[in-house]
């Protein structure tokens, strides 16, 4: 194997993390923006061919750190899988800092632009840290940088209402990362180790000798339960809307795009690398996930079609959308774990490209966010207006749009179990619908004609917002239409966790 490729996944984390602090003297906003794109661009290279090399040899690569081996050191592994991931979410923070760059500059005083690009690029470096890590207790450290990160960016725009929002997020993660570190201080002191591998043969071990049989059950509900509060599923997603709805576009379209989806991509690990899937049915957290999974989609979608700003509607829809990865991971089968993680792929590309555009026409109208008010928002923005539009029709499930492929892979994995099947495909038809009926109102408020005739006649749509959203656009097309490879490939790398 290359000595450059194996290096690849350490290099990409620490390059985001030196590029925070290579923005620290930077004065200028665009400077320090063009430092956090150019670190993307840089580490969506990398991890592209990473992911080429590991999908044609098929080989895992176990990076440990400062060579000391375990307990003293820890590991960064990547397969097939953690290289797919580490590309989309380098994707999807490209396309975010791009098409929201002029509302980030616009949003937050100069004197600040520096550390919001500091912080983008430390969160950067966390999730893609989420997702190589090979140690528990390495993951619980940066999931506090991220939830950190996470808050730094919701506050940017330093207002009353921002700071509200702020707190409300940290009370619901701090809560998480206290329940994720209790269970991994009791796996510890059952099993005396901290990487994933070891840990996973050390509770085969134990549930063969049939010792620590509370403790365990403890330590999965801890974990599991700790990470679900962190990726905002129903019932934990009460602090998305307002943290969404105060945001700058840039920031909404990450945390929702991608923060989320480095805790449930973690989840994903733990279940296949540490605890294994026999352990979660037998311990039921599978029936629980599939519960919250079915009723999050449906409740949650309920509670988007009262809202009439469009970042809340668009915040209630993520965690619908966060329930249909649930239902994925409820089911128990190898076919559930890839209709969720291509799920996780669809809801990161789609919901960036939502808010984005969704950012783009509030800006275009004025920083109005009321779907009443976005009234003509088209005519102002018609790039913007077609990605929202697109994006809208593949949360709903069109074919030909991602979200249609991410769903029939749900409804597929049910299908071995009648009772089951019916109820997940009923549950993906009222959602569907659900989905249509505050989507489609919002998509004709855009395109429709104001009464008062246009507003902010002097606005133009930025070039570089066409361009990403164009990109964004094709990108989507491309998966919904060719959805069976990237399948193909979670489903190569699931059999390596």
């Amino acid at each position: 194997m290359p000595m450059f490729i194996k290096n690849i996944p350490f290099f990409s984390i620490m390059l985001a993390m030196f590029a925070g602090i290579l923005t620290i003297p930077v004065r200028r906003g665009k400077t320090a923006w063009y430092v956090a794109v150019c670190t993307e661009t840089i580490v969506l290279g990398l991890s592209t061919a990473l992911l080429v090399y590991l999908a044609q040899t098929g080989e895992v690569i176990t990076y440990m750190m400062g060579h000391f081996p375990a307990p003293w050191g820890n590991e960064i592994r990547a397969g097939i899988l953690e290289a797919l991931m580490a590309t989309v979410f380098s994707a999807i923070m490209l396309f975010s800092v791009m098409g929201g760059r002029d509302d980030v500059l616009a949003d937050i005083i100069p004197a600040k632009h520096n550390l919001y690009f500091i912080t983008y690029d430390e969160l950067f470096g966390a999730l893609l840290a989420l997702v190589y890590t090979n140690d528990l207790f390495t993951a619980y450290v940066f999931i506090e940088i991220s939830m950190l990160a996470a808050s730094a960016l919701i506050m940017a725009k330093d207002s009353g209402r921002s700071l509200i929002a702020t707190l409300r997020y940290l009370i619901m993660m701090l809560l998480g990362s206290g329940l994720f570190l209790l269970g991994v201080i009791i796996l510890y002191s059952i099993t005396g180790q901290l990487l994933m591998p070891n840990i996973g043969s050390a509770i085969q071990n134990i549930i063969a000798a049939n010792e620590y049989t509370r403790p365990l059950l403890c330590v999965v509900g801890l974990v599991c339960l700790g990470l679900s509060v962190k990726s905002a599923v129903f019932p934990f997603h009460t602090m998305l809307p307002g943290a969404h709805s105060v945001a700058t576009t840039t920031s909404s379209a990450v945390l929702s795009g991608l923060v989320l989806k480095g805790y449930i991509f973690l989840l994903i690990k733990c279940i296949c690398r540490v605890f294994s899937v026999e352990l979660m049915v037998s311990s039921n957290f599978t029936t629980v996930a599939l519960i919250l999974g079915i009723v999050g989609t449906i409740l949650c979608s309920c509670m988007a079609l009262r809202e009439t700003d469009i970042k809340r509607m668009i915040a209630y829809s993520s965690s619908a959308q966060i329930g249909y990865i649930y239902m994925g991971i409820g089911l128990a089968a190898t076919g559930g774990l890839v209709a969720a993680c291509l799920h996780i792929i669809v809801h990161a590309l789609t919901k960036s490209l939502m808010f984005i555009c969704a950012g783009n026409l509030a800006s275009a109208c004025g920083h109005q966010t009321d779907t009443h008010k976005l009234r003509g928002a088209a005519q102002l923005n018609r790039p913007a207006a077609i990605g929202f539009t697109l994006a809208a029709l593949s949360m709903i499930g069109i074919p030909l749009f991602p979200g249609f492929a991410s769903k029939l892979y749900i409804a597929f994995a049910a299908y071995g179990n009648t009772a089951l099947f019916i109820v997940v495909l009923v549950t993906l038809l009222i959602s569907m619908v659900l989905n249509a009926l505050y989507f489609v109102p919002a998509v004709i408020a855009i395109w429709s004609k104001p009464a008062d005739g246009v507003k902010n006649e002097g606005y133009r749509p930025s070039k570089l917002m066409t361009a990403c959203v164009a990109a964004a656009v094709a990108a989507l097309f491309a998966l919904g239409i060719f959805f069976g490879p990237v399948a193909s490939l979670i489903e190569r790398g699931l059999a390596c966790l």
